[in-house]
């Protein structure tokens, strides 16, 4: 399934504060880890791409080969 876009979701909850600590705690952890995935798969996509692809999104080599090496938890 191809994601469409590579923003980090945000779960909204009208209840938020109804939650008891450990599941906020689970929630916040499931988010993080979401957008550590998203990272994750978004610069290795990014370090995958052909010159050519790459300065049609304005982007040099060496930039999408830095952001390509950056750890997935490194925003």
């Amino acid at each position: 399934m191809a994601r469409s876009h590579m923003t980090a979701p945000t779960l909204i909850l009208s209840n938020a504060r109804a939650l008891p600590p450990v599941s906020r705690l689970i929630v916040l952890l499931a988010q993080t880890v979401l957008t550590w995935d998203l990272r994750r798969h978004g610069r290795r996509a990014l370090r995958d791409l052909d010159p050519h692809l790459l300065r049609d999104i304005g982007l040099s080599e060496q930039s999408a080969a830095e952001e390509g090496a950056k750890a997935f938890w490194r925003a």
